[in-house]
């Protein structure tokens, strides 16, 4: 059986056909499309698309289906897919110095941001309780319910652990009257953060979280824990236990995964997420075990959905037509990130948990905020 042949016949068990007529059935235009699927994984397909090889109305729809089923299990294992797994086995791959490819890479995409983002430029999963309608609505909705779950008051200091843009230090100063310090290894993102919000008692200092020196009433982290990697869980939550005062409370918001994994999707790693690990809830309660109680853990991995499709929407309408090759590549490149990942949290394969940790528990009991 020939590689398109054998693709077929998986595919047609989730209802997906090469060429056919649903939005969700990939359209390709080239047969190499197959052989870099089978020489190179994810990397190879999607790198595909990039160049145009290959199309889908509803990328989002297409990879709901493919992961759902867990059809890409079903591809024999790539050479480049054992040696990342290798790496992030044997080697540290979030170390201090590699953090700075992080900064090079996942947050120099400034101007792709700012056509996808909200106006606050939040780069992590939207919160959308009924009757919130847009991204603006959804993330003011998210920074409230992270203000509240740690029961923000005037005047206390929080930490942001890897703040990026500002989006949570400059809601809390606003709405809720706090005192903000936040780490970003990003110089960039600290720079605009800085006069976005100068005025504002807030404090942006481009470090890596392990080289934070201070305290805090409250700690907050949304969308930074994916970086850390497994290899430093355990040093992440000892830094994080060493900052809170007694009686504060800390606000995790992470990208969960339902499976314990080694490395990301080789694609994601190289041009999206370098380094980047997704933590399962074996990894995480080994990590925090003896340092802190969980007071409250929300899943609501769906939003996310949800949110990537917002942010593609934003991106098609702003982002200007590609002049050249390599625009071109680009834009493909980003509506790839945002659409794969949107069918992966719509899958379920991936999730967005919110855990709430206290060094020593609520003596008077939590009331849970949703």
């Amino acid at each position: 059986m020939d590689k398109e042949s054998f693709v077929n016949g998986l595919l047609a068990e989730v209802g997906v056909k090469i060429n056919g007529p649903n939005p969700w059935d990939p359209q390709v235009h080239d047969g190499q499309t197959w052989m870099r699927l089978f020489a190179q994984g994810s990397l190879g397909f999607g790198e595909a698309y990039m160049d145009g090889l290959w199309d889908c109305a509803d990328l989002a729809e297409f990879f709901n289906r493919v992961v759902g089923a867990h059809l890409q299990n079903r591809i024999p294992i790539t050479l480049n897919l054992i040696w990342q797994i290798v790496q992030a086995k044997v080697l540290n791959m979030q170390t201090k110095a590699r953090s700075q490819r992080v900064a090079r890479m996942h947050y120099s995409q400034t101007e792709a941001y700012r056509a996808s983002l909200d106006r606050r430029m939040t780069g992590s999963c939207g919160y959308w309780p009924d009757g919130v309608t847009t991204i603006d609505e959804a993330q003011e909705a998210k920074l409230d319910l992270i203000c509240r779950k740690v029961q923000l008051k005037p005047g206390e200091r929080v930490w942001d652990i890897g703040c990026g843009w500002g989006a949570f230090m400059g809601f809390a100063a606003e709405k809720y009257g706090a005192s903000c310090v936040g780490v970003t290894v990003s110089p960039d993102q600290a720079a605009e953060a800085r006069e976005r919000y100068k005025g504002l008692d807030v404090d942006f200092q481009v470090k890596d979280y392990r080289d934070f020196d201070g305290k805090a009433n409250k700690i907050v982290s949304m969308g930074m824990f994916e970086h850390v990697g497994h290899k430093n869980f355990r040093a992440y939550f000892k830094k994080a236990r060493s900052v809170l005062n007694d009686g504060g409370l800390f606000c995790l918001h992470t990208i969960g995964a339902g499976e314990t994994q080694p490395t990301i999707d080789a694609w994601l790693e190289k041009y999206i997420f370098p380094g980047g690990v997704i933590p399962s809830l074996q990894q995480i309660g080994r990590a925090i075990e003896g340092l802190w109680d969980v007071i409250d853990l929300h899943n609501f991995g769906p939003d996310y959905d949800r949110t990537l499709c917002a942010w593609n929407d934003n991106f098609q309408a702003k982002w200007p037509e590609p002049a050249t090759p390599g625009e071109k590549r680009f834009k493909r490149m980003w509506e790839y990130y945002l659409l794969c990942c949107a069918g992966g949290f719509r899958a379920r394969a991936i999730h967005v948990w919110q855990f709430v940790l206290s060094p020593n528990g609520v003596p008077d009991g939590y009331l849970t905020q949703r």
